[in-house]
């Protein structure tokens, strides 16, 4: 499949973009993309959140890390409690005099921290950056089920509805540390099908979107069984779809806070049909929205992506720009060709919203 990089314009119309380098050396000032090198200097200071958010303690962390390896972290370990008495686990990853907020929605059988990467590259280049692990997910999926960790994946009270509430109630926390900027979301897998959720219910939201790994969600485009079966061979080990890259196949497999994305077994079948559903009238039409997903992506079917960017615009959304990597697939930040990837992506956030 070709490259299709499309941006829709108020007038109707489409332009083409190149791919952004990313320079090392550069201080971001012009749009250029600091590289992962740098990130680590990004790191700054920021005051304590309002209301029932509690900071990682100084001394040692929930899994026993001392203070010098905290110190190392480009990030910063924090809970908030939702509505329904569970402890979040979330994290921020702070900027020296941010110019924009990106808070990042992880997918399914996974956790937060495997964005550390691409947080710090964010981080290098002025963004304050926040993710949750989400219900039943990472350290909150551990506490939330007792160290039971056979169970994670499943949401819990309030399902589906309670994890997306709790990724709207980090956005107020990222909003109180640092007031006036605004907030884009990165959604990957099923983090972009909750935020596409989120917008059709609240359409600003966020200031901008990106879809990462995504679908539209209709049962004909977005896949709903095997998402390996394309890689079914004799010696497969059932996550070849996630990448290319073997050794991110090893990690997943190896982390033991990521397991295998069987969303109807963990969900249920009413959150399970809840992920279905198309974007609402009523949308923001000048809020830029980037989806972005590798060619070889399982799972979105067919033209789905197309599919999806075009009901973008048919609600009048006047920035919509679809961006397909031949031959990647689900993990783009974790492919053979992320440093092109990271490096568009954080271009299109640049583009959109520049430092002073």
């Amino acid at each position: 499949m070709d490259i299709e990089h499309d941006r829709t314009n108020s007038t109707g119309g489409t332009s083409s973009a190149g791919t952004a380098d990313t320079p090392g050396g550069s201080d971001g000032g012009d749009g250029d993309v600091i590289g992962a090198e740098a990130a680590a200097t990004g790191a700054g200071r920021t005051e304590r959140a309002a209301g029932a958010v509690h900071d990682e303690p100084r001394g040692e962390d929930a899994n026993g890390a001392g203070a010098a390896e905290i110190a190392e972290r480009a990030y910063r370990r924090f809970d908030y409690t939702d509505a329904h008495g569970i402890r979040i686990a979330a994290y921020e990853w702070p900027a020296t005099d941010p110019h924009a907020i990106v808070q990042i929605a992880h997918g399914v059988g996974e956790h937060a921290l495997r964005y550390d990467a691409f947080a710090r590259v964010l981080q290098a280049n002025g963004f304050a950056v926040f993710a949750d692990d989400h219900r039943g997910h990472g350290e909150t999926g551990r506490r939330q089920w007792g160290g039971d960790l056979s169970r994670l994946g499943r949401l819990g009270p309030g399902g589906l509805r309670a994890a997306e509430a709790a990724i709207h109630q980090l956005t107020g926390i990222a909003r109180g540390r640092h007031p006036g900027l605004p907030v884009i979301a990165f959604g990957h897998s099923w983090g972009s099908l909750m935020t596409q959720r989120i917008v059709n219910r609240d359409p600003r939201a966020f200031a901008g979107i990106v879809l990462s790994g995504s679908a539209y969600r209709t049962p004909a485009s977005m896949e709903s069984g095997e998402l390996n079966k394309r890689w079914h061979r004799e010696g497969a080990n059932g996550f070849e779809w996630l990448s290319r890259d073997a050794e991110t196949q090893r990690r997943f497999i190896a982390d033991e806070l990521c397991f295998a994305a069987d969303i109807l077994r963990l969900f249920g079948l009413p959150d399970a049909l809840r992920l279905y559903g198309v974007p609402a009238k009523g949308l923001a039409r000048d809020i830029p929205i980037l989806i972005v997903s590798g060619a070889e992506d399982p799972l979105s079917r067919g033209d789905g992506l197309r599919k999806l960017a075009n009901a973008y615009r048919a609600r009048g959304v006047t920035d919509v720009t679809l961006r397909l990597f031949p031959e990647a697939r689900h993990e783009l930040l974790n492919e053979t060709n992320r440093d092109e990837a990271v490096a568009e992506i954080v271009s299109w956030m640049l583009d959109r919203f520049p430092r002073e």
